[in-house]
């Protein structure tokens, strides 16, 4: 199958969100010129060459080095992470379901040559949550090399969002997202997907920077991961997706004082405002979840 719904750098927010709606996923090209790949490159290659390959769990590959806290180990990130344009995809899909959104996983998937195909899954079965639901995760993989189908290209599945977790996909249902280095993928956490095997002679390079509901368990712990001083250096607006915010109203407060103003000093002595108007205005425009029933339905995990 031919990978859709792929668009160039100058695309809407609104148009790119529609096409993820739709179909679960987007590719977005040419958003990182050829001398910020030069750069992410430079930051990434110390730590590459310092993270031994493979991993004891076949899930996470034997030939794919993995590694994370990015936004601390690799500085371009703290800006790629706030993109105008993908900031405005997430608000538009994730944002009706919280009050606020927040980065929920950073790393590295680096896929060197004779690595096998990855068991196709969907990143939202860290929540016991049913399929089909409403959105949970916002998962981004930014193209550091070129993907192709020869070196490893992500394999989705177009529109397996709204597939019911029973559903397995044919193989003629799997798409590549082949994009050149520079590129963008975004998908919906509960889109199928998996790396492509790597039948090339060269690694193929990739970074994921994952945004999830405010209300959620991040997958990474941004807390630790960022050093409390180094997250303090930080600009006000990336510090809050990392989560010293309030999730909404009262929720993420520290000793009943404002998360942010705990982290650079300047809670106070007294309670902290949790429920400001705005915040409690983004709260009760939520769509809220029913839940109808539950059974055991297990991790989705398919060799397809």
């Amino acid at each position: 199958m031919a990978t859709l719904n792929t668009f160039d750098a100058d695309a809407g927010a609104e148009q790119v969100a529609a096409a993820i709606e739709g179909e679960g996923y987007a590719i977005v090209q040419g958003l990182l010129d050829p001398e910020a790949l030069a750069r992410l490159s430079g930051e990434l290659a110390p730590h590459l060459e310092a993270t031994a390959l493979g991993d004891p769990d076949a899930f996470f590959g034997h030939r794919t080095k993995r590694f994370g806290a990015l936004l601390s180990r690799c500085p371009m990130t703290r800006d790629m992470v706030v993109h105008p344009l993908l900031l405005g995809v997430v608000d538009r899909v994730l944002g009706p379901y919280c009050a606020r959104y927040r980065i929920h996983y950073t790393g590295v998937m680096h896929v060197e040559p004779g690595e096998s195909v990855q068991v196709m899954h969907r990143d939202t079965g860290l929540y016991p949550i049913q399929n089909p639901a409403p959105p949970l995760t916002l998962a981004t993989m930014w193209a550091v090399s070129d993907f192709s189908a020869e070196n490893g290209a992500t394999r989705i599945v177009p529109g397996s969002h709204r597939w019911p977790d029973e559903r397995v996909p044919e193989p003629a249902e799997i798409a590549q997202a082949e994009m050149p280095a520079g590129s963008l993928l975004i998908y919906v956490g509960s889109t199928i997907h998996g790396a492509g095997a790597n039948r090339s002679n060269g690694a193929r390079c990739g970074v994921a920077l994952h945004y999830a509901l405010g209300w959620l368990r991040q997958e990474e712990n941004q807390y630790l991961a960022v050093p409390m001083a180094e997250a303090r250096t930080f600009p006000h607006q990336l510090q809050c997706l990392m989560g010293y915010d309030l999730a909404t109203v009262n929720l993420g407060f520290v000793d009943h004082k404002h998360p942010n103003d705990v982290l650079n000093g300047t809670a106070g002595e007294q309670a902290g405002v949790l429920g400001p108007q705005e915040l409690m205005d983004a709260d009760n425009a939520i769509r809220r979840f029913k839940v109808e029933g539950t059974e055991a339905v297990g991790r989705a995990r398919m060799k397809v």
